[in-house]
């Protein structure tokens, strides 16, 4: 008779084990639901080691987008082939994000526009975006893309004439040309401008595959070339830590196309701070996630340049930086 109350407090407990195993999974579901409404984003790059990817995710940070708790970030990179790009650009259309944003300069561009027409795609580029047909204008975009372009080919006598006081007896500078060779005109109009002026000569020099580059430091070699420019190409960074070490061995002073060559041991550089730009960029995803369409976000362009020289490089190649041309560094690298 007494197992009467005993029998209750069973019920009572297994009472309790239900309500307290629904609340368990009412509060995973509601997880489960705020996690699927977190917004959810692409990025499309070539080299996993650039620092404005970081920069990018600490701009997402200053805006509230912590990562992981506040936006997911698909991370793709082509590892420097670009023929993985479409393949990149194709998982992230197909995972559903809502916006892309590609560094790297064109072809992660191109790869995007291939695979999707809506989701909104934020770019960085050294191109001139009207030119190569990636926005209607700069003041209008006109489709679903927008960002930020720097205009690699107008930096080029910048360029051209720095080099010139760094190395004051120079006569003649070989021009780096790399496989992707969309942009060449219109930055060899511009060095060729520049370089009358400055009266230096200006000699082609090929580097299409990697096979290419010990030719070509060979060429240059032969030519008496004292000098070398890189153009803007991404795709050159493909033989980077080849093009640096033939250019220390061969002691020949160059101007490289942006920040990281300087970084990985190149000598010099005049180029907007790509941090900056990497900062931007994560602007045009918090108003993109607001709803803010991409035609309504013009493409800017960044307003801050910085001349860096690598001290280290100067020396294992005994080039003397005069000081003049040190006083005009924004940044030296001893």
């Amino acid at each position: 008779m007494s197992s009467g109350p005993g029998r209750k407090e069973v019920r009572k407990d297994i009472a309790a084990l239900i309500v307290c195993a629904l609340f368990f999974t009412l509060c995973v579901s509601a997880q489960a639901q705020q996690a699927k409404k977190l917004p959810r984003i692409g990025y499309l790059a070539g080299d996993p080691r650039v620092p404005a990817h970081e920069a990018f995710r600490q701009g997402l940070r200053e805006l509230g987008y912590i990562e992981g708790q506040k936006i997911v970030i698909d991370w793709r990179f082509a590892e420097r082939k670009s023929e993985r790009y479409p393949i990149l650009a194709a998982e992230l259309v197909q995972i559903g994000v809502e916006a892309i944003v590609t560094n790297s300069g064109d072809d992660p561009i191109l790869a995007t526009m291939n695979s999707t027409k809506t989701i909104p795609i934020i770019f960085e580029t050294g191109s001139d975006p009207v030119a190569r047909g990636f926005v209607a204008s700069l003041a209008h975009p006109g489709g679903n893309l927008t960002g930020v372009s720097w205009m690699a080919h107008e930096l080029g006598g910048k360029r051209l004439e720095l080099l010139k006081e760094a190395v004051p007896k120079l006569n003649r500078v070989a021009v780096v040309i790399g496989p992707d060779q969309r942009n060449y005109d219109v930055q060899m109009t511009e060095l060729n401008a520049a370089a009358q002026g400055l009266h230096l000569e200006l000699q082609p020099v090929q580097m299409q595959k990697a096979d290419d580059v010990e030719k070509a430091f060979s060429a240059m070699s032969n030519s008496n070339v004292r000098s070398f420019i890189l153009l803007v190409n991404p795709a050159l960074g493909a033989f980077r830590d080849k093009i640096l070490r033939l250019a220390v061995k061969s002691k020949l002073p160059a101007m490289y196309s942006t920040q990281d060559w300087v970084n990985a041991g190149g000598l010099m550089t005049y180029a907007p701070d790509r941090i900056a730009i990497a900062r931007r960029l994560a602007v045009y995803v918090d108003k993109v996630l607001k709803g803010t369409k991409p035609t309504d976000l013009p493409v800017e362009r960044p307003t801050k340049f910085e001349f860096v020289i690598n001290l280290k490089t100067a020396k294992q190649i005994g080039l003397a930086i005069p000081p003049n041309v040190l006083a005009r560094a924004d940044r030296v690298i001893r």
